[in-house]
């Protein structure tokens, strides 16, 4: 079978598979991408010798390891009691709701937005029981503003990271954080607030009943996890300040928080559940989609698309729209990971090294997540704990209808900053 059809074959698999997703809830995403990968093996392009060197293992091993910092967290209470400590000093509905916000969004920003997918519903859940809120308008808040929190970082979110990687910045933690952090931030306040209004939230005053250390469960693996996720925080900001400063530094940064979790490993009180605890799925999804990905990029049907939009790079703000347009469009197609993988391709075969160029593509690839349920992953992780522990849902009709209207505040807030400052 020639490239061509085996690409639109595996088009096919991904894009069917996810749009049929919630007629068959019970097949997770990441059996729809191994399937994709099982077909491009056995009809080609791409042979299991060229597996090694198409699976970006340096942003496997730092999904690992953000995972296990962050289950630890998870396990022993720590992210809980921050989170009733974060917003326990706000009063009122409206100002629960935008600093609910904050706390997704940040949180994202340094844990992985897939992992605030994993364990943001819980407290999601909790936060919206003391306040009054309704599940569903705390849910599609959290979907939307742990999307945006995580555009700000290299490791908010896989496909940021995956843009560190490949883009060679030389200090990609610095560059993301000195272009996206304030208009993340405007973002992170003027979601809540767009949404309190066309969701119909009443305003009024709440009380708690509980302090936020009563949630620690284990005193001891929380004090770990706070000095893990610090740790690994605090050596990428290094490493970035000695690569600005030409002195010795470490080029693979993604290795950074699987190193940090090999000791805690050992140190925690359980490992063998804090091991259990990783989203191995999420895991598997990566390793499948760069297979996947690379053999639809070789058979070559989205590049008359993308080089229509985008035959060259020269810098300027109509580049960087394009990126834009792209970016929403396609990865409503192939969700944002698996586009980001093949768009990367296509810049490097461009010759683009401009900053501004992929972290265009970061911020546009990873809002591009707001618009439909099928944007990202972490909405189908969200979706999945929704349905299976809370026995609720969101349908792709309630998404889109609000996601539509965040999206394009979301665009109108940051390009303005990429474009002109």
């Amino acid at each position: 079978m020639g490239d061509a059809l085996v690409a639109l074959l595996l088009l096919a698999i991904v894009v069917g598979g996810m749009a049929a997703r919630p007629l068959y809830p019970h097949l997770p995403t990441w059996s729809i991408m191994s399937l994709a990968a099982f077909v491009a093996i056995v009809l080609g392009p791409v042979s299991i010798d060229d597996v090694p060197h198409v699976v970006n293992f340096e942003v496997l091993f730092f999904l690992v390891g953000m995972f296990s910092i962050v289950a630890l967290a998870e396990k022993s209470g720590l992210l809980e009691a921050l989170a009733y400590a974060f917003i326990s000093p706000f009063k009122t509905r409206r100002s629960i709701y935008v600093a609910s916000s904050l706390l997704f969004g940040l949180t994202a920003a340094f844990a992985v937005n897939d992992t605030v997918a994993l364990m943001g519903p819980p407290i999601a859940a909790a936060i919206a029981r003391a306040s009054g809120i309704r599940p569903r308008d705390m849910f599609l808040l959290l979907a939307f503003s742990l999307t945006v929190g995580s555009v700000m970082t290299p490791i908010g979110n896989p496909q940021n990271m995956l843009i560190a990687v490949e883009s060679g910045m030389k200090a990609p933690f610095l560059a993301f954080l000195g272009a996206l952090a304030i208009p993340t931030l405007i973002n992170l306040v003027a979601v809540p607030l767009l949404l309190f209004k066309v969701l119909g939230i009443e305003d009024g005053p709440v009380r708690y009943v509980a302090t936020p250390w009563d949630y620690i469960r284990d005193k001891r693996d929380a004090a770990l996890a706070a000095v893990g996720l610090a740790s690994a925080v605090a050596a990428m900001v290094a490493n970035d300040l000695a690569a600005l400063s030409g002195a010795p530094h470490i080029h693979n940064i993604g290795l950074i928080p699987f190193v940090v979790a090999a000791a805690l490993y050992f140190l925690a009180r359980e490992p063998r559940e804090v091991l259990a605890r990783v989203d191995w799925g999420t895991i598997l999804f990566f390793a499948t989609m760069f297979i996947a990905m690379d053999a639809i990029w070789r058979g070559g049907v989205l590049q008359p698309l993308v080089s229509a939009l985008l035959p060259a790079y020269h810098g300027t703000p109509t580049d960087l729209l394009s990126i834009t347009i792209l970016s929403i469009a396609l990865s409503q197609v192939l969700s944002n990971v698996p586009f980001t993988s093949l768009f990367a391709t296509y810049l490097h075969h461009l010759g683009v090294e401009d900053p501004k160029a992929w972290l265009t593509l970061a911020m546009a690839a990873t809002v591009a997540g707001n618009l439909t349920l099928l944007g990202a992953a972490s909405n189908i992780i969200i979706l999945e704990v929704l349905e299976t522990r809370y026995g609720a849902t969101i349908t792709f009709a309630q998404f889109s209808k609000y996601g539509a209207v965040v999206t394009a505040l979301n665009l109108a807030i940051y390009l303005p900053f990429l474009l002109f400052l």
